[in-house]
């Protein structure tokens, strides 16, 4: 049986994805590598068998907790024996990350959050894609694979009416093409989450966009959505308890010393 875990990286996201509830929730404070590597041994004590994959896809940016990650990435390989290739690291794009995660030669798949196929789009969808440009974020995607052979798989969360029409899915594979082959597209059809102005797209037009780029020798697969009955599916990770947004840690300590100073 395959058992994937889908592990968190941080105690909540700064960079705020417009459709991602984790987002939305604000950002604590990087997970350590312990912690990511509990979450692993907690799904197989649960499950009460071997964990086959993991994914670092819930919540929190890897590439800005990058040290705990590798450091987690490691663990899981040599101690815990999780292959290599069994492991994929996932990022919207942080500047010059891709390039020190290429550096270490990782057999793990590198999963980039695109969501767009052009830089304007894009930076409405993920705004801190505003510090790293489309072109700049696809050639480090080829680097990587120029380094380590492992193919790069774009995540597309499918928004209704934002970005799934069928000439978005010919500009994507053009996108793609330009920087290369051998890529792949996972299609992520958009999970609800309360509050939110976007929509889920219908089965047809999911399976057009798909077409669309399949007929351009592009790779896809469409996501198996889980975890929607909990709230945990992709991009719906956030507490439902959650009265308002998680405070930085740091914003914590200096708030406690004002009211001691105050006392």
């Amino acid at each position: 049986m395959r058992l994937t875990a889908c592990v968190s990286s941080q105690v909540g996201c700064p960079l705020r994805c417009s459709f991602c509830a984790t987002g939305k929730g604000g950002y604590s404070r990087n997970l350590q590598r312990h912690e990511i590597i509990e979450q692993v041994l907690a799904i197989e004590d649960i499950f009460k068998h071997r964990v086959t994959n993991v994914v670092f896809m819930g919540m929190g940016e890897p590439m800005l907790n990058l040290k705990s990650v590798l450091d987690a990435h490691r663990c899981l390989n040599k101690d815990v024996q999780i292959g290599q290739r069994m492991i994929t690291i996932s990022t919207v794009g942080v500047p010059n990350t891709i390039k020190k995660l290429a550096s270490h030669k990782l057999q793990s798949t590198l999963a980039v959050s695109l969501h767009a196929p052009n830089q304007k789009l894009r930076e409405m969808i993920v705004p801190s894609a505003k510090s790293y440009p489309l072109d700049a974020i696809m050639k480090d995607c080829w680097d990587y694979f120029a380094e380590t052979s492992r193919r790069v798989s774009f995540e597309y969360a499918l928004l209704a009416g934002v970005n799934d029409s069928v000439e978005q899915a010919r500009e994507l594979a053009e996108l793609l093409h330009e920087w290369g082959r051998g890529y792949h597209v996972n299609l992520i059809p958009f999970n609800p989450i309360e509050g939110s102005e976007y929509r889920r797209p219908n089965k047809k037009t999911v399976s057009a966009f798909a077409g669309a780029l399949e007929s351009r020798k592009i790779t896809v697969s469409i996501r198996q959505t889980r975890g929607l009955d909990a709230s945990a599916a992709c991009g719906q990770l956030r507490n439902n308890f959650q009265k308002s947004p998680l405070i930085i840690e740091s914003d914590r300590e200096e708030s406690q010393s004002d009211v001691a100073v105050a006392c």
